[in-house]
């Protein structure tokens, strides 16, 4: 099994073609150089990093530590330019379900007020998930399925995409704006 510096390695040996191969073979269910999840909680971050659009400051997978206990293993954070974010990935096979956001929630309880969650799906998330994420402010969750990952790998603007996703939820309180759907009106 690969350490988490070893990962990021291999990770930042990927162009945007290396990563929307990655991409296909998430979406495939054939990883077996990662562990489940690791390949694409790696790829979102890896996507940020090389969207030169902007300066993206990305911090891998960590763990924090509280009394020298281990209290919570956060998949990676990113820092735009007036924006951090807190980010989950699932790959999952099913729709993923409303408990993913609900502890993305009670971690971002104890950040700053500014920082929003970003919830990055392989597949859909599940209609009631998508309806409790609406209840989640002031602790904003936005939610980004598969697809619409798809088109950010395709269209190399990652770090765009998320803005224009959090201008709909501060503009409208949408956690789940669909970017295939274009600019916000």
């Amino acid at each position: 099994m690969a350490t988490p510096d070893e990962l990021e390695v291999r990770i930042r040996q990927l162009d945007w073609a290396g990563l929307r191969h990655l991409w296909a073979d998430v979406q495939a269910g054939s990883t077996p150089e990662w562990a489940q999840g690791e390949a694409l909680e790696y790829l979102v971050l890896r996507a940020f990093e090389l969207d030169s659009a902007e300066a993206a400051v990305v911090r891998y997978p960590y763990v924090v530590r509280l009394f020298d206990k281990t209290v919570e293993e956060i998949d990676g954070a990113v820092h735009l330019p007036g924006l951090s974010c807190l980010v989950e990935s699932k790959d999952r096979g099913e729709s993923v379900a409303f408990g993913p956001i609900a502890k993305m929630r009670s971690q971002l309880l104890r950040r700053p007020a500014g920082t929003i969650g970003v919830l990055f799906a392989k597949g859909e998330f599940t209609e009631p998930a998508i309806r409790l994420a609406h209840f989640t402010m002031p602790q904003a969750i936005l939610l980004w399925p598969g697809a619409e990952l798809e088109l950010a790998l395709r269209s190399e603007r990652v770090c765009q995409f998320l803005r224009l996703k959090h201008r709909a939820c501060v503009e409208d309180g949408i956690p789940d704006y669909d970017i295939r759907e274009g600019a916000i009106p």
